[in-house]
């Protein structure tokens, strides 16, 4: 199995060319190739001498991806299940929102952090994706858009996998995303979410980026959250709040606390005060997230007065909220869902 181009950070690619005798202007021709002008051959490359194609043909491919199968909601977010080179599946989500078309990309196949309530883990790990496997996600829904004259203009690290659990893949793909000459996307528009595992968020911490940090909580206690996520039992929340106070006083960024709400278990108004303990004095807010049901685990999705209650009460406690508006809901919306259903495991 070839890798794919993408994998390359602006910096890897230079060192790759120089070690084969190539002058460093050509890692900018090849960005603007792969990144500007998105490229499905690399003979598409005129300005590159026919040498260097035959050797990028022989390493690499461009796409190492394959439409399997594609689900369109009327509200306009698009599910994508791709298929590797491997054959192994993974999700994409392009969602549509005011402020612009984000892309929420996976990061492994499957996942063995083990969340009750997600069909993710419905799928247990099988590897984890390389950084250009990712961008690859990236870049199809980008060339869809092309043909609209569109731009993805966010992009969230949410899908399948555990972005903290493929950490270097994950940075060298968000700096290429990023980079002036890759789709130089702003820092302040990528997000990286994990369920909690406190070294590597102490390690992000000290990579001074701007980009975004999303935490998945979903519970305010560590009884209730240690129920819904096996990675509390190794990292409970007095470290995990610890890790996000440091990363806050690093950076001076604002935490995203993501909190899926599943009616009747963390829901009530006893939560909500849990919750504003929790938070008091952190530079964060809570996310408040829709719940996509994944019927063989038996959680149900609050209805929207319910949801809003609980909204009213956190702001009235001094938590700062948002609402999320439920996306995809006519499709299989929820992360790992269409995998799931294709494997048969649904």
């Amino acid at each position: 199995m070839k890798k794919t181009i993408y994998d390359f950070t602006y910096e890897q690619l230079n060192t790759w060319l120089m070690d084969k005798g190539e002058k460093s202007y050509r890692t900018k021709q090849i960005f603007q190739w792969l990144y500007r002008r998105r490229i499905t051959d690399f003979a598409m490359m005129s300005d590159i001498k026919q040498s260097l194609i035959e050797t990028f043909n022989e390493n690499f491919v461009i796409d190492p991806i394959k439409l399997k199968q594609r689900q369109a909601s009327k509200d306009g977010t698009v599910k994508y299940l791709f298929e590797l080179q491997d054959g192994f599946l993974v999700e994409t989500v392009l969602m549509q929102f005011d402020y612009g078309k984000s892309v929420c990309v996976s990061s492994q196949v499957g996942c063995n952090m083990g969340c009750t309530f997600c069909a993710s883990g419905l799928l247990k790990k099988n590897r984890d994706l390389s950084a250009g496997e990712m961008m690859a996600q990236v870049m199809y829904v980008q060339k869809e858009l092309d043909v609209r004259d569109e731009r993805v203009s966010h992009i969230v690290i949410m899908g399948t996998g555990e972005p903290f659990d493929n950490y270097d893949n994950v940075m060298d793909f968000l700096k290429t995303v990023n980079h002036d000459l890759g789709l130089a996307i702003g820092a302040r528009h990528l997000s990286v979410s994990t369920c909690g595992i406190v070294p590597r968020i102490k390690q992000f911490a000290r990579e001074h980026v701007q980009y975004n940090l999303a935490i998945s909580l979903h519970a305010p206690n560590d009884a209730l959250r240690s129920k819904l996520m096996p990675i509390n039992q190794a990292y409970p929340l007095s470290e995990l709040m610890d890790a996000l106070k440091e990363y806050s006083t690093l950076n001076n960024r604002r935490i995203t606390l993501e909190y899926i709400l599943l009616k009747d278990v963390n829901d009530q108004p006893e939560h909500a005060t849990q919750l504003s303990k929790l938070v008091k004095g952190m530079n964060a807010y809570v996310n408040l997230i829709p719940y996509n049901v994944v019927d063989e685990h038996g959680f149900r999705a609050v209805d929207v007065a319910s949801a809003l209650k609980f909204y009213d009460k956190l702001m009235k406690l001094g938590v700062k909220s948002t609402l999320r508006k439920e996306n995809g809901g006519d499709i299989d919306a929820a992360c790992g869902q269409l995998r799931a259903k294709a494997e048969g495991k649904l």
